[in-house]
């Protein structure tokens, strides 16, 4: 059992769960899942743990620590009895039929509410762009829900390479984006929306009707209308 804070693991994870980036000094990108329904989300996707840290009696197999050092070393105010470090995994490349490409999506709040839309309702990848935030922080793990372990995830400079019909999502413009439907789409930041480029280099430019007297949805909520409306079957 650890029973020291300047324990070696207990070190590792601090730097992992307090800090939006990760370790830099580590052999490979890493990151932390802190809670129980991580750690076994995690389990259930088939991600192998670099090692779990658990306060006794969780239930889960790891390395035990002293539940007052695990608390502290959480990220999470009320604390935690179990978090798993992982290797981040990057897929090479976005794959369909449906994609959701993120561009200046800062919010990691944003970043892992889309991931959880996207095992939700069914899109196969989602693409960061430049301006978004990590979606292997603490902060965005936590706000997939364990998503992060199902739905594949990877870069993207611009459309291209992106599963087509690349679709922009743009406030009042193009047509109102109905489905059933496959393609990618392009979701920008609350305040600015997608880059001029980005939006020219699209195949089609739609909207959602938002019916009250809200100007705008978030990036998280936009995404995960518009996701609805493109895949529902009439």
């Amino acid at each position: 059992m650890i029973t020291s804070p300047a324990n070696e693991k207990l070190k590792l994870v601090r730097k992992l769960t307090r800090h939006a980036e990760r370790a830099k000094d580590t052999p490979t990108p890493r990151f932390a899942a802190e809670g129980e329904d991580l750690v076994e989300a995690a389990q259930a996707a088939g991600w192998s743990a670099l090692d779990v840290l658990v306060a006794a009696d969780t239930g889960i197999e790891g390395t035990e620590v002293e539940p007052d050092l695990l608390a502290k070393a959480s990220g999470l105010g009320s604390g935690t009895r179990a978090i798993g470090i992982y290797e981040q995994r990057w897929a090479d490349k976005p794959v369909g039929p449906v994609c959701i490409a993120l561009f200046g999506v800062g919010d990691p709040g944003n970043v892992g509410t889309v991931l959880r839309g996207a095992l939700a309702l069914g899109a196969h990848s989602v693409a960061l762009g430049p301006g978004c935030a990590d979606p292997f922080g603490p902060k965005a793990v936590r706000a997939s829900m364990g998503a992060i372990f199902h739905v594949p995830v990877c870069r993207a400079d611009g459309v291209e390479g992106l599963p087509k019909p690349t679709i922009a999502l743009a406030a009042r413009e193009g047509n109102t984006l109905r489905g059933p439907g496959e393609g990618t789409l392009l979701i920008g930041a609350e305040r600015t929306g997608l880059p001029e480029a980005v939006k020219a280099a699209a195949d089609e430019v739609a909207h959602v009707v938002i019916a009250g007297a809200s100007e705008s949805l978030n990036a998280a909520m936009a995404a995960t209308v518009a996701l609805y409306e493109l895949t529902r079957q009439p």
